[in-house]
């Protein structure tokens, strides 16, 4: 027990948590919590906006498995966070998101710079606290980490009154929570992963579709010894690339709308799905009523509200995804396999073989596979690659093999356009050992460029490289395709000189208009002590192929422009 101030007290209980970096932005509301930093030895980073501030945040906590704390005054300050909060809880990555408030005689009285911050997060956070009296911060901060990091991951947010973080009070730290109604189920029922080990076993085409769980979970070892006893293929969902590492043999790649057509075409055939960690979202599935419709599903999932929810599965198993592959792999080793493996095996190959790779090919010298896939021959493999949404994305999620866990960390529930750069920030002072790198579009990087300013100031060397094209490409290419070529909005005009631009901001700026300047450029890059972008101008009409269009299933993939009807 001690006296001391809310404001005191909040950067104690951060502390106690192993909180050591907080991403912010100030304002007249949480100004008592700002003059507290500077008798604190955590970190703030100062985000020049404060979306920008939460997406720092999420990557911090993609890349690190531990909870990133991000933090903006009242009013704008905390529904400019909205975006971010609202991506964290997409993609279930446990941010902390913390907003001063008025002082609570003035709540509910329009007070400058007064919103309901909470009423306004409330759908997008696993829980909203808002103390109303000091002494309640020290457990609410306790209580916000566990809600955050554990069961089902994702934002909560603690809306500070200024009077709240002014008022002293004597302190009681507590050293565990009790959290009414909270009890996440992690341990799988044994009955259930008996049945699923003799689904598997007596299946003649197995297979595995990963998702981000097994990266929450941690669970890739065991992820991975199950498919080599099972010798079954591997395919992820967006979200999930790097649980299972894409250059071993049994890797497809990822499935759904922008996956591997080798992947798509295997999952339609298989026999008994292992779904982990997986929401079974649309992107993923393409229609429901035709994704594995004649395919036993066991489905994995820590959260209950997501088994049966799209698709109806015939083995729903309520269970922390590492916990319960666990549990598989003991049953999975009392049982004989009764299947010829080898049968799968070469039809497997088969489809490979079928693939007609060449036709979404191009002899544009940058093309932007080409970019991509010599970025992964560059990178080391727990090098770390942020993408922002768009074709970048795309290209990416097609031709850049992930191999360790969080490496790849990308918006996919949200699609939040801005999102890869100041996340490659927040994973860089994660992993301040590792390059850091956001494939970028150039419509999406000058949502946040301004992030620069941070990068510089804080000595954050990050790099970008800007698939610039002039456009807003991945609706433009579907303008193409499916609304006869009618541009709408799409042409952003007035591109900047991207390398002029960065340098403003003390960066250094580069241009590549070939593979090999390109590799020239990327090395230097990746291996600067300064945050480098690489502007790659790219042909605005090559368009992201293949992929499935939306409301078409799975093994109806588009290889070109030829194919959209």
């Amino acid at each position: 027990m001690s006296n001391m101030s809310g404001s005191k007290a909040l950067l104690e209980g951060l502390w106690n948590e192993g909180a050591r970096v907080v991403f912010g932005l100030p304002g007249g509301a949480i100004m008592p919590v700002y003059d507290a930093f500077l008798d604190s030895e955590i970190r703030h980073i100062l985000a020049r906006h404060e979306q920008s501030a939460a997406h720092m945040a999420d990557g911090y906590a993609r890349a690190s498995g531990k909870p990133g704390i991000c933090m903006a005054t009242s009013g704008p300050g905390a529904t400019n966070l909205v975006t971010g909060i609202a991506t964290a809880f997409a993609d279930s990555s446990p941010v902390i998101a913390i907003t001063g408030q008025v002082a609570t005689p003035t709540i509910g009285k329009d007070a400058f710079q007064e919103c309901d911050t909470v009423g306004i997060v409330t759908p997008i956070t696993k829980y909203a606290f808002q103390p109303m009296q000091s002494q309640e911060i020290p457990a609410i901060v306790k209580k916000a980490f566990k809600i955050a990091s554990t069961g089902r991951p994702g934002p909560v947010l603690i809306d500070l009154p200024r009077d709240v973080q002014i008022n002293v009070a004597n302190m009681s730290f507590p050293k565990k929570v009790d959290i009414r109604g909270y009890n996440p189920h992690i341990t799988p029922h044994p009955v259930q992963t008996k049945k699923a080990a003799d689904l598997l076993m007596n299946s003649n085409k197995p297979m595995i579709w990963s998702g981000g769980g097994i990266i929450i979970s941690n669970a890739a070892p065991q992820l991975r010894e199950i498919a080599e006893l099972l010798m079954a293929p591997v395919v992820t969902s967006l979200i999930g690339k790097g649980g299972f590492p894409e250059n071993h043999p049994l890797s497809l790649g990822p499935i759904g709308m922008h996956g591997r057509p080798e992947a798509n075409k295997a999952i339609c055939e298989a026999d008994c799905i292992l779904a982990v960690g997986v929401r079974f979202s649309d992107r993923s599935t393409g229609r429901f009523d035709e994704f594995a419709k004649d395919a036993h599903i066991i489905h994995i999932d820590i959260d209950p509200a997501e088994l049966g929810k799209n698709k109806k599965v015939e083995l729903p198993i309520v269970a922390d995804v590492g916990i319960a592959l666990k549990s598989l792999i003991a049953s999975l080793k009392r049982k004989i396999v009764k299947r010829d493996k080898t049968l799968w095996s070469k039809r497997l190959q088969e489809i490979k073989s079928q693939i007609r790779e060449g036709d979404f090919g191009s002899s544009n010298e940058l093309y932007q596979p080409k970019i991509v896939q010599k970025m992964r021959e560059l990178l080391p493999s727990n090098g770390i690659l942020t993408t922002e949404v768009g074709k970048n994305q795309m290209w990416g999620e097609l031709y850049y093999q992930a191999i360790e866990p969080r490496t790849w960390i990308t918006s996919t529930g949200l699609g939040t356009m801005g999102f890869g750069f100041p996340a490659a920030i927040g994973a860089k002072v994660a992993k301040p050992e590792v390059p850091v790198v956001d494939l970028a579009g150039d419509g999406s990087f000058r949502m946040t460029e301004n992030s620069l300013s941070t990068c510089i100031e804080e000595d954050i060397p990050v790099t970008v490289v800007i698939l610039n094209n002039s456009t807003l490409g991945m609706v433009e290419q579907w303008q193409r395709l499916f609304y006869n070529g009618r541009y709408s909005g799409v042409k952003l005009g007035n591109t900047p000189d991207f390398v002029k631009l960065v340098e403003a901001y003390g960066a250094q700026g580069l241009r590549a208009q070939s593979i090999k300047e390109f590799e020239k450029a990327f090395k230097e890059a990746i291996n600067s002590e300064v945050t480098t972008v690489i502007d790659c101008p790219v042909a605005p009409e090559e368009d992201v192929f293949p992929f499935v269009a939306p409301g078409r299933g799975l093994n109806e993939v588009i290889f070109n422009s030829e194919d959209k009807n």
